[in-house]
């Protein structure tokens, strides 16, 4: 009886052991990885590991099946990734852009409406900077009248000296002068911004409404038997 219990044990221990190894074999072949990379030809290689000489290149992992796991970019420059971050990041603020259009006009014409106050507001300040600068111009026209019986502006000989007052008022109203006219310039530069802005706003709206009208209209296509 115990020769037959000792056999039989025996027995038992071997199908342990072969059916452990048959599982570890399996299960190497579950996990089993396939690279595939791209040589500097353009030629596609697969193996079970990449060369040196390509592990700074774009490689994918591919399971038993075949199918990418796992996709590794090739490695950059600082250069490069500078570039590709902003890249990255347009395209970020591009759809959340999409995203602000479509969720916020309903139509064209409300985008148009909120154009056309914004570039009134626009005008309201370019009128009102107008008329600013236009009454500082002929104040300094009157001051400069006034100058021209002084010297330096007066030439002949023994003409006085500018009063100090007349010439800090003169400074004072030529500087405002400049600085109004650079308000302005920066108005109009903003008004013509705005134009633009929008006008790019409504053509992409009209594109993405377009793409959604398609994406509804295939949806809805019956589909062939």
């Amino acid at each position: 009886m115990r020769k037959a219990t000792t056999f039989l044990a025996t027995v038992l221990s071997g199908y342990l052991v072969a059916g452990a190894a048959y599982a570890q074999s399996n299960s190497g072949d579950k996990t089993r990885q396939t690279y595939k990379w791209t040589d500097e030809k353009g030629v596609i290689h697969y193996g079970d590991s990449v060369p040196a000489e390509y592990s700074q290149r774009e490689k994918s992992v591919l399971n038993k099946d075949g199918i990418e796991v796992q996709k590794t970019r090739a490695e950059m420059t600082p250069e490069e990734a500078a570039i590709y971050a902003a890249k990255q990041k347009e395209e970020t603020l591009r759809r959340q852009h999409d995203m602000f259009l479509i969720s916020t006009y309903p139509s064209v014409k409300e985008i148009e409406n909120v154009r056309d106050t914004r570039l009134e507001q626009i005008n309201a300040q370019i009128n009102a900077a107008e008329s600013y600068i236009g009454t500082i111009t002929s104040r300094v026209d009157g001051l400069k009248q006034r100058a021209m019986v002084f010297a330096p502006y007066n030439t002949k000989p023994g003409a006085r000296r500018m009063p100090d007052d007349l010439a800090e008022e003169m400074v004072r109203a030529l500087s405002e002068l400049r600085t109004q006219n650079t308000a302005l310039a920066q108005r109009r530069s903003e008004l013509q911004s705005v134009i633009d802005s929008f006008d790019a706003d409504i053509r992409r709206f009209k594109e993405l409404r377009t793409s959604a009208a398609a994406r509804v209209n295939e949806a809805n296509r019956p589909k062939k038997q």
